[in-house]
C-alpha cells in the first residue's frame, strides 16, 4: 500500500496535501526548499508530520512510496529526477485530491480568463442551489476543499503547473479558454511543451465527457484530434446548425447545448469586453450541460460581480479612474485590458519578466497609452520595447511611488491601469499582494 507520502513544498497545495493525507491516515513527510512559515510548522507538529526546510534531501526516497509535488516546484530538481529514475510515482496535489473524491468536476485552464470563468460557473451553480466548491488555483487547494466542503460539484481553476503531474485526473467537463505564450521560462522556451501541458486537462476524458474550447485559437484547434470527449466550441465563428456550442455575433451570445438553447445581448452581461463575452459563453455551456436552466444562467450572467484583481474598478479620484488588473501577468491579458479601456491610459507595468514578447502590445500602447510607469525589475526590456511608442516612460521603486506619479500626471477622464505583464515576486508575495498594495495606495491619495 502506498501510504508513505512525501510532499514537496509547504505552500497552499502542500498544506492541503498534508491535511488530506492525514485525513485518510497516511504517513506524511514534508520537504521544502523554501523556509516554512512558523504557523505551518506548528500545524505540522500538531499533526505529527516530519518536515525539513532549506533543502530537498534525496534520503527521503528510501522511505517514500509516493511523492506529491507542489505546482511551484520545478521538474528538474535532483529529488524529483532521482525519484522518477527509481520508479517512485510523482503526482500533483490535484491528482491526489481527485483520487479521494467522487464528485462532479468542472476543470478550467487557459493562459487567461481562468479565474473569471471559474468564478462565473461557481456563481451560476451556487445561485441554482447546488452544493458547489471553488478551488485549485483560486482560493483553497482541491485537497483542502475535499476535507472542508465535501461538495457535490468542484469548479477547479488549473494552471499548467498543476496539470504537469496529473495521471488519472478525469473531469466530467474540461474547458480550454486559450493558449498563448506564457511561463516559457518554465518550459525551456518551448511553446509546444506548454501547449501539451495545457491540453492534458482532457487527456483522460472519453465520449461521455465534455470538452469546451475556444474555436478561434489555432493552438487549440491543432490539438482537436486528441480530444475524445464531446466537443463544444465557442467563439465568433459561423456555427453549424447541427453543432453544439456558443457563438458571439451581432452583439449577442447564442448558447446551444443538448439541454439549453438561448440568446442574450452582450449589453445584459455583467462583464463587458470581448474576452469576458467568451468567458461567459464557456461558463454557460458548462452550466447548461449539468442541467442548469437557461433562466438561471441568464440571471447569473447579468448579476455577476466580477473578480478581484482582474480589471477591478477601484475608484475615481478627481476625475481619474483607477483599475486593478494585477492578475494580468502576461501580454495577452494586458492586451485585453488595454483594448477594453476607451479613455487615455497611464499604464503601471513591470515586475519579473517571464519571457514575454512585449512587442505584441506596441500598437495598442501607441494609440491608447499616454504614459508608462515601470515598477520593479523588468524595466529595461519594457523601456526598450516601448521607447518609440510613448514620450513618457517613468521608473518607480515602489507601488506608492508608482501610484503617486500616475496621479500627478493624470488629467480628468484618464485611467490609471495596473496591468503588470510580469510576475510579482521581486516586490510582492504574489499578484494578490500586489493588487492589494495598489488599492491601498489609491485609497490613501
Amino acid at each position: 500500500m502506498n501510504n508513505n507520502v512525501l510532499i514537496i513544498g509547504s505552500g497552499i497545495s502542500g498544506l492541503g496535501a498534508v491535511r488530506l493525507s492525514k485525513h485518510i491516515n497516511y504517513n506524511v513527510r514534508v520537504t521544502s526548499k523554501d523556509a516554512i512559515t512558523p504557523l505551518n510548522k506548528e500545524l505540522f507538529n500538531d499533526l505529527s508530520v516530519e518536515f525539513e526546510e532549506g533543502q530537498n534531501s534525496t534520503s527521503h526516497l528510501n522511505w517514500a512510496n509516493i511523492i506529491i509535488k507542489s505546482p511551484g516546484v520545478p521538474q528538474d530538481i535532483p529529488l524529483i529526477k532521482e525519484a522518477r529514475l527509481i520508479g517512485i510515482p510523482v503526482i500533483s496535489e490535484i491528482e491526489f485530491a481527485y483520487r479521494n473524491t467522487d464528485a462532479n468536476i468542472i476543470a478550467i485552464t487557459g493562459t487567461n480568463g481562468k479565474t473569471t470563468t471559474a468564478s462565473i460557473i461557481y456563481h451560476i451553480l451556487k445561485n441554482a442551489g447546488l452544493n458547489v466548491s471553488l478551488a485549485g488555483n483560486i482560493g483553497a487547494s482541491f485537497s483542502e476543499s475535499i476535507i472542508n466542503t465535501q461538495a457535490d460539484h468542484y469548479v477547479l481553476e488549473l494552471s499548467s503547473f498543476q496539470l504537469e503531474d496529473i495521471v488519472d485526473f478525469k473531469p466530467k467537463t474540461s474547458i480550454i479558454l486559450n493558449i498563448q505564450k506564457d511561463h516559457l521560462n518554465r518550459y525551456k522556451n518551448n511553446f509546444h511543451s506548454y501547449i501539451k501541458t495545457k491540453m492534458k486537462i482532457q487527456m483522460n476524458q472519453d465520449s461521455k465527457d465534455t470538452c469546451i474550447y475556444f474555436h478561434n485559437d489555432p493552438n487549440i484547434r491543432d490539438q482537436l484530434f486528441n480530444i475524445k470527449a464531446q466537443k463544444y466550441p465557442f467563439g465568433d465563428f459561423d456555427i453549424n446548425p447541427n453543432v453544439y456550442g456558443g457563438v458571439l455575433k451581432n452583439k449577442e451570445i447564442t448558447i446551444k447545448t443538448i439541454k439549453n438553447n438561448f440568446t442574450m445581448t452582450i449589453h445584459n452581461l455583467a462583464l463587458q469586453g470581448t474576452h469576458n463575452f467568451y468567458n461567459s459563453m464557456a461558463a454557460s455551456i458548462a452550466a447548461s450541460n449539468i442541467g442548469i436552466k437557461k433562466e438561471m444562467i441568464k440571471q447569473s450572467l447579468s448579476n455577476f460581480k466580477g473578480v478581484e484583481h482582474r480589471l477591478e474598478f477601484v475608484g475615481k479620484i478627481s476625475g481619474t479612474n483607477f483599475i486593478n488588473d494585477s492578475k494580468a501577468t502576461n501580454c495577452n491579458a494586458v492586451y485585453y485590458a488595454l483594448e477594453s479601456i476607451t479613455s487615455p491610459i497611464i499604464w503601471i507595468c513591470g515586475g519579473v519578466d517571464k519571457g514575454n514578447n512585449y512587442s505584441v502590445l506596441k500598437n495598442l500602447v501607441s494609440s491608447k497609452v499616454k504614459s508608462i510607469i515601470i515598477l520593479g525589475s523588468g524595466g529595461k526590456k519594457i523601456r526598450n520595447t516601448f521607447k518609440d511608442c510613448s514620450n513618457s516612460i517613468i521608473d518607480a521603486c515602489s507601488m506608492a511611488e508608482a501610484v503617486h506619479k500616475s496621479f500627478s500626471i493624470a488629467d480628468p477622464g484618464d485611467t490609471v491601469l495596473l496591468s503588470p505583464a510580469c510576475a510579482s515576486f521581486d516586490l510582492f508575495t504574489n499578484y494578490e499582494d500586489r493588487g492589494r498594495a495598489f488599492k491601498d495606495c489609491v485609497f490613501s491619495i
